[in-house]
């Protein structure tokens, strides 16, 4: 919570507590409610007190408004929205889509038979992982079976290396390149 949220808080409770404080004493009757008009009066119609009191409500009204319509948390949500916010009691951990997409590039990289790639991360509300990757692959690739074990692949690594679920693994083999060998013969 920021300073000025703070503030604002202890003053919104300050003033509630006070206005309740009143309104009790009045209902139980210890407190003359004329003596509590009479004290309003007097502090509206003075030229010196109208003007504080003046000044302090519009004061409160620019505070109520910030807090009610301007939420200090959407500039770190915006900052969060790049990645998974992962908190504990120690503090807070961001996984940003980079590193997620560099996990996901090593893994593919591990197989003999992927010769590029290039890998897209999506983030639902729910922080479900969707993972898309672009291949291409060798000519002597079983393309299905590579798929599988991939998809298998990323899935464990990403659980094991941040704890985060994968959704969906989606493989995108968008060319096959053919072996050194046969474009020296060609």
């Amino acid at each position: 919570m920021k300073t000025i949220e703070k503030i604002t808080l202890v003053l919104f409770s300050s003033l509630m507590l006070i206005i309740s404080v009143i309104l009790c004493l009045a209902i139980f009757g210890w407190l003359d409610v004329g003596l509590v008009g009479d004290v309003i009066n007097a502090a509206i119609t003075g030229s010196v007190t109208s003007k504080v009191l003046l000044g302090l409500s519009i004061i409160f009204i620019l505070l109520a408004i910030r807090c009610i319509f301007f939420d200090s948390s959407a500039k770190n949500k915006e900052e969060y929205g790049n990645g998974i916010l992962l908190e504990n009691s120690n503090g807070k951990l961001l996984i940003t889509r980079e590193t997620i997409e560099n996990l996901v590039n090593a893994v593919v990289k591990g197989f003999d038979s992927a010769e590029d790639v290039t890998t897209k991360i999506e983030l639902d509300k729910e922080n479900n992982l969707t993972v898309y990757v672009n291949l291409v692959v060798k000519e002597n690739a079983v393309i299905k079976e590579l798929s599988k074990n991939m998809q298998n692949k990323i899935k464990d690594t990403i659980k094991k290396s941040s704890d985060l679920d994968v959704k969906e693994v989606n493989i995108k083999v968008k060319n096959i390149e053919p072996t050194k060998e046969n474009t020296l013969e060609a």
